[in-house]
């Protein structure tokens, strides 16, 4: 008589409920089970392809155009992806003929909005529009200026100085694909920087991140980076010394 498989339940199953990440994989003598390496392969995949995927910069003009605010194109010295990804200090400098562009919007601005591929055009192409609309939405409400959203190709997170100073904008906020996990290729990071200008580093920066439908919610992200930046210029700073002090409970 053919004995019954003996199933042995895994103690971590229940908590796969709680997070994306590989836990309770199991094994087959000293391997991975089979369903879950093809899992892992196809992440691994998945992440592959979002750090080659290109900025799709007509749709997001398309469904950004009813907001009523100028859209520029930009691209940074970074000529292609390849060379963005061995070259990183490109990805950080504006392109002459985008330097020329901004020139011709110039003006006296509180904020600019820029939105970059960074190292996951697809989570960009995912998010972006959402975030923004509930952004604007925001700042339309205590009357902001709101500059020129720039939408930059082949772009870092420092590219953001360039342009907010070109701009002649108070502060920066740079949406920006994230570096992709095996559990997130869709991620998009929102850097926020006060008085920004050629030169600066990251700890002047504030950063929102994991915003996706899976993570940190479009709304919810657009009410963190919004107090962020009345906290910025009620204070006139950004980066290590802006602390999130939303929600906490008063003594």
């Amino acid at each position: 008589m053919k004995k019954p498989a003996v199933i042995t339940t895994d103690p971590w199953e229940s908590l796969k409920e709680f997070t994306a990440a590989r836990i309770a994989m199991g094994r087959v003598g000293n391997s991975i089970p089979l369903t879950q390496y093809l899992e892992f392969k196809l992440a691994h995949a998945h992440a592959r392809d979002a750090v080659y995927s290109e900025l799709n910069s007509e749709a997001i003009s398309y469904y950004l155009q009813h907001l009523d605010i100028p859209i520029l194109k930009l691209h940074s010295k970074a000529e292609n992806r390849n060379q963005y990804l061995q070259r990183p200090d490109l990805g950080r400098l504006l392109h002459e003929q985008s330097v020329e562009i901004l020139k011709e919007h110039t003006g006296k601005y509180d904020l600019s909005i820029i939105i970059a591929d960074g190292l996951s055009a697809h989570a960009v192409n995912s998010n972006a529009v959402q975030l923004v609309e509930a952004l604007i939405r925001l700042f339309r409400s205590v009357k902001y200026k709101i500059a020129p959203i720039c939408l930059t190709a082949q772009g870092r997170v420092a590219l953001a100085d360039h342009i907010a100073h070109g701009l002649n904008s108070k502060l920066s906020i740079m949406l920006i694909g994230e570096r992709p996990g095996l559990s997130s290729a869709d991620s998009v990071g929102a850097y926020l920087t006060y008085n920004p200008r050629p030169g600066l580093t990251d700890e002047m920066r504030n950063c929102v991140s994991n915003i996706r439908p899976e993570g940190l919610l479009h709304e919810p992200a657009a009410e963190k980076i919004f107090y962020l930046v009345q906290e910025a210029f009620r204070r006139k700073l950004s980066g290590v010394e802006l602390k999130d002090n939303a929600g906490l409970i008063t003594s």
